[in-house]
């Protein structure tokens, strides 16, 4: 096993993790907040908040799907390493990473009438994330938010199948936002 693979984890897990899980709960709980995240030092091409993100909530019975250009053997080992995550295929995916080209959104499982939570949560990595360009309303929202967003359409026809769909994360360096199936985009 390489170096690469076992270095850049969490330096104090108990202390980081829980730190990490608040920001990535605010992110979602309030769609379009911009939060940062730390302690993940991971390979690249890979984010240090997508990495946290990962660190925190994936184990080894998550299922990780990467996307073109982050399927690398040294991703695989440092996920693999780190959190015993498996990689898997696209239809198999609780979590999926990747730029937004290389992501196949309709091959993720978007959960069943019985199980709307067996969904995939995707980890868009993004050039830039601020707070303005797509419009956002809907819970956690007090009146409207702004994100900028790689496009328009995935999302609006994310959120009309609610309860199903897909939950979104964006990233970018040490950023970190979120987009619940709930959040209505214009």
């Amino acid at each position: 096993m390489q170096t690469v693979a076992i270095e850049g984890g969490f330096l104090d897990g108990p202390v980081q993790s829980s730190r990490a899980f608040r920001q990535i709960m605010n992110a979602l709980a309030r769609p379009g907040t911009i939060c940062a995240l730390d302690g993940a030092e991971p390979p690249a091409p890979l984010s240090i908040a997508a990495a946290t993100l990962m660190l925190t909530l994936c184990d080894h019975e998550t299922p990780i799907y990467l996307g073109d250009g982050y399927d690398t053997s040294d991703i695989r080992q440092w996920i693999t390493f780190h959190t015993g995550a498996s990689i898997v295929a696209p239809q198999k995916a609780a979590f999926a990473i990747g730029d937004w080209n290389g992501l196949p959104l309709d091959q993720f499982p978007i959960g069943t009438p019985e199980y709307p939570d067996r969904s995939t949560t995707v980890i868009v990595e993004c050039p830039a994330l601020v707070a303005q360009g797509a419009t956002l309303s809907g819970p956690g929202i007090k009146a409207k938010a702004a994100l900028s967003l790689p496009e328009l359409k995935a999302f609006q026809r994310n959120a009309a199948l609610f309860p199903l769909g897909l939950d979104f994360f964006f990233t970018h360096g040490n950023q970190i936002a979120g987009l619940p199936r709930t959040t209505k985009v214009t």
